[in-house]
Formats: C-alpha cells, structure tokens, sequence
C-alpha cells in the first residue's frame, strides 16, 4: 500500500477548503475514516477502513507492561485479507487543558509505536487544534510544551523532538510517565485560520525500535521475574 500521509494531507486541505467540516475529535475521525473509504473506493483498492478496533481483536502478543491503549481510532486492512495495513492516532482538543492533553499526544505515538512493533507496518497521529496555547510560537517552551512549541516567533514546530521517557505534568497522577521508543519532531502546519494541525509518521519497525535482541532479552529476564517464587523454571 502507497504512503497514507499524502491522502490525509489532502482530507486536511478539503477541511481548510470549507468541503469538510471538523468540530471535535468524533468528526475528525469519521469524516477522514469515511475521506480515506471514497479514496480506496476511487482507486479500486481493495481496503478496508475501521473504526475503535480494540487490541484484543488482533493475535497480538502483549507488550511488557501491557499497551498504553486497548483502542485503535482508525484501521486499514485489506477487504479480503487478515493482512494489516495502517493504525491512525487521532487528536482535536476542544476544552483546554492543554499539558494534559499534549501528555495524551504522547501517550498516542506510544501506543502507535507498540502496534507497529505488533504487526502494523506503518501508523500516524494526526492531531488538530485551534487553541494557540499548542502551537504557540511565543509561549514558554518549558517542560512537555518543548516538543509542541518553540518558543521563538515564527516558528510553529516543537523545540525538541518527542523522545524518551515523559513524565505526566500535572494531576494528582503526576507519577505516570509514557516512554518514546523512536524520535518525532511536531510541525504545526496551516489549515485554516488559526486551526493547524500536525501529523507524525511513526514509521517501520527496523527504525523506531530498540534491537530485537535486546527487546528479547528483557522480555526474557521479566519473565524470570514473573515466576520469582512460585517453583517454576524458565527454560530458555
């Protein structure tokens, strides 16, 4: 299957036209779902296009410590095959609470990451918003605003890739902490107005994870962990 970001590249060009409206995060997905099954429809491809298919669903080995979601927004599968295609990510913040909700960006390209690891050749995260405060190019870029803002005027982008462990910056919940396996830089780019809207390509499995040997290896000795106790012994 051909790269999905030009399409939805295209959706967001239709959206800034005015011939797609997006108001929330619910329109968001079934207005690209339903863009990305007319575009499949045209090019007679066989695709499938789904929607909050749950983890559970697929034959997919759980990650250590279990995936960072169970629900994927949007799905691509061939019409008469098992064979998976893409996961899409999406987000479109209509109350504030913007540190929170950019920890849930990251928390999405996590989740995303895990289900490339788990069979999906490619994944994207699409995020949109209008609210400045996410895009801001003269705001603080302290803290999670530094992968989403840059704090320098003209520049809608962040001022550090997303990567690495990331600790949740507010709430009683502080503790939670979501860890990037691969390295993202946000671009904000224009739709319409003051909405933007940036889209990560989290990529294959060779470039956005750790060797599969050492991804075994610690699999290996959280096993040994598990049965720490209970007689049973691990054969290798």
């Amino acid at each position: 299957m051909k790269p999905i970001h030009p399409i939805i590249t295209k959706f967001l060009q239709a959206v800034g036209k005015g011939e797609v409206e997006i108001y929330n995060e619910i329109s968001l997905q079934h207005e690209l779902g339903f863009y990305l099954r007319e575009h499949f429809k045209n090019q007679k491809s066989k695709n499938r296009v789904q929607f909050e298919r749950n983890v559970s669903d697929f034959d997919f080995e759980p990650p250590e410590g279990g995936f960072e979601k169970r629900e994927i927004d949007i799905v691509i599968k061939p019409t008469y095959s098992e064979k998976l295609l893409c996961a899409i990510e999406l987000k479109c913040p209509r109350n504030g609470q913007v540190p929170e909700s950019m920890f849930s960006f990251c928390k999405d390209i996590a989740f995303l990451e895990q289900l490339v690891w788990s069979g999906f050749p490619s994944a994207y995260f699409l995020a949109v918003a209008d609210h400045r405060l996410f895009y801001s190019d003269s705001e603080s870029n302290e803290n999670i605003y530094r992968f989403f803002r840059s704090g320098k005027l003209g520049q809608f982008r962040g001022s550090e890739p997303i990567t690495g462990i990331i600790n949740k910056p507010t709430g009683s919940d502080k503790h939670k902490q979501v860890e990037i396996d691969g390295s993202y830089q946000v671009e904000w780019l224009p739709v319409s107005g003051d909405l933007k809207y940036c889209l990560i390509s989290v990529g294959s499995k060779p470039l956005h994870y750790r060797p599969l040997e050492e991804y075994l290896a610690a699999r290996q000795r959280q096993k040994k962990l598990d049965l720490r106790g209970t007689g049973v012994k691990l054969v290798a």
